[in-house]
């Protein structure tokens, strides 16, 4: 079955209580899995003109590489094979497109100068979802009960929430907290947050426009009404808004993953949540928020190895950690063994940062599932995600420092074991007879 087949979508839009026209803009192309809400803003109906330009621009650059979309989802291989990446590629590619188009368009009508719009867009392929999102309109995605925002809003007030420099309290109080800080369309490119989830059968997301999200305590408000039947869950959102003051427009795109609870859904699922589990258990994720968690869940690849299989050799320079999912590890040095390493547990990590041989060899033992990550992949991470990267290399510096603790230690016991005093000449008196004791 396609991805066109398994999805569903519902959508919905509404001028709200207080505006004289409607700046929102939605795309839907079921058949290209293409989703997405832009929130225009600038006078004289130009934000009306920014937003429906950004999803008409986006829709013609990614339906214009259809057959790179075909690939991707066949798992085409050899000289053909496309990769996550060049589908994230194509996403920024045609959101820098759209930015440029809005604000040359703005540059030459005075009217329109200073137009621009939010963006947040959903292209499902195969088993991926590919997200594009740029301002405070938003994406969510309820899976098995749990509902979760997994773009960040790009405003003042998650700006001062991220720098952890005022209160909430305080920041309540700042005139300007809901300004965005990024949109399309007002220079000439924008910083776009690329994100690819894994899309499993009965997942369903919500694109949103601020009309909406604007009125929220918290997602779970959203999970009622997500799990309505059909199109009574749009309707249901849009009543939503409106009854709460409706100031804004109001936009509202429901998308439904279908294909049902088959073994190989069942069977994805356990591992993206095992994956999930065991990551937010590690010390250098530790601190991670969950849409920090499921950014760095896209650069992991999974990878099956055999009993016996090598996966770490000794005195080879590696850059790579891995952590098992299921199955063991055997880490040895030589012809001891060092250790072994089950479910949950890693190896490796040090590699991610420096490049040295590796102190142990590790080998699969029997059927072994892994995930793994390189150090061009992380480095992409800490390039590209600023407060993840805090965040990460704080975490690796407190891990140094907690080895570096333990090796003080061990030294210190082994210099007093060193000192200590020689009794041996009080066990046997030197007095020039050997003596042994009786048979």
């Amino acid at each position: 079955m396609s991805a066109s087949e398994r999805i569903r979508f519902y959508a919905a839009t509404d001028v709200g209580s207080k505006r004289d026209h409607n700046e929102d803009n939605f795309l839907v192309d079921k058949k290209l899995g293409l989703f997405m809400v832009a929130d225009g803003m600038g006078g004289h109906a130009a934000g009306e003109v920014a937003s429906a330009m950004a999803v008409r621009t986006v829709h013609e650059e990614i339906k214009r590489e259809r057959s790179l979309l075909d690939d991707y989802a066949a798992m085409a291989t050899g000289a053909n094979r496309v990769s996550a990446k060049d589908i994230q590629v194509l996403c920024e590619h045609a959101v820098q497109l759209a930015c440029s188009k809005i604000h040359d368009a703005a540059a030459e009508n005075p009217q329109m100068r200073g137009m621009g719009t939010t963006l947040s867009a959903l292209l499902v392929v195969g088993h991926q979802g590919f997200i594009a999102h740029v301002g405070d309109s938003r994406i969510y995605l309820l899976r098995q009960g749990r509902i979760e925002q997994v773009t960040e809003d790009h405003t003042v007030y998650q700006e001062l929430i991220k720098r952890g420099k005022l209160t909430l309290e305080q920041i309540e109080k700042v005139a300007q907290k809901n300004a965005i800080t990024r949109a399309v369309g007002v220079y000439e490119r924008v910083e776009m947050d690329p994100l690819v989830v894994e899309v499993l059968p009965e997942d369903t997301f919500l694109l949103a426009s601020d009309g909406l999200t604007g009125y929220l305590e918290s997602a779970n408000e959203l999970r009622g009404h997500l799990e309505l039947e059909g199109d009574l869950a749009v309707k249901s959102l849009i009543k939503l808004a409106l009854d709460r003051g409706g100031r804004d427009n109001v936009t509202a795109v429901v998308v439904r993953i279908g294909g049902g609870e088959t073994s190989e859904g069942l069977a994805r699922a356990k591992r993206l949540a095992t994956t999930r589990a065991v990551l937010a258990k590690m010390p250098i994720f530790a601190k991670l928020t969950d849409r920090e968690l499921l950014r760095v869940m896209q650069a992991f690849q999974v990878r099956e190895c055999d009993d016996g299989q090598v996966v770490i050799r000794e005195g080879d320079r590696g850059d790579e950690l891995f952590v098992v999912l299921d199955g063991q590890l055997r880490v040895t040095r030589g012809d001891a063994t060092l250790a072994h390493l089950g479910p949950g547990q890693h190896v490796g990590e040090m590699a991610l940062i420096r490049s040295a041989p590796r102190s142990a060899t590790v080998t699969a033992v029997g059927h072994t599932a892994l995930i793994g990550i390189r150090r061009p992949d992380f480095f992409e991470i800490l390039r590209g995600e600023h407060e993840i990267a805090v965040k990460m290399l704080w975490q690796f510096l407190t891990e140094l420092a907690q080895r570096l603790e333990q090796t003080s230690n061990e030294l210190q016991d082994a210099r007093r074991e060193l000192a200590a005093e020689d009794v041996t000449s009080d066990i046997f008196p030197d007095d020039g007879n050997v003596r042994f004791p009786p048979n």
